[in-house]
């Protein structure tokens, strides 16, 4: 099977990254790119957290999670 991912993320929570790099921008563009796993990226940051658990549905016990038909993965 192959799968387009892409790990290296940063949120709208980090310095100099545009306000649109949230859960459902982040989607929007893999949508638009064939990319099918993404990394949350700086989900240690407080306000990214409470966004993750809103949002983000855990899918079985593999660690990953769903949202917007994309697979996501908690990455710093």
């Amino acid at each position: 099977m192959k799968i387009v991912a892409d790990f290296h993320l940063h949120s709208k929570y980090s310095r100099a990254t545009s306000k649109d790099m949230d859960l459902e921008g982040l989607s929007r563009g893999a949508k638009l790119k064939g990319i099918q796993l993404l990394g949350t990226g700086d989900f240690t940051f407080p306000d990214q957290i409470k966004e993750i658990k809103r949002k983000l549905e855990p899918l079985d016990n593999s660690g990953l999670f769903i949202f917007n038909d994309i697979y996501w993965m908690l990455t710093t």
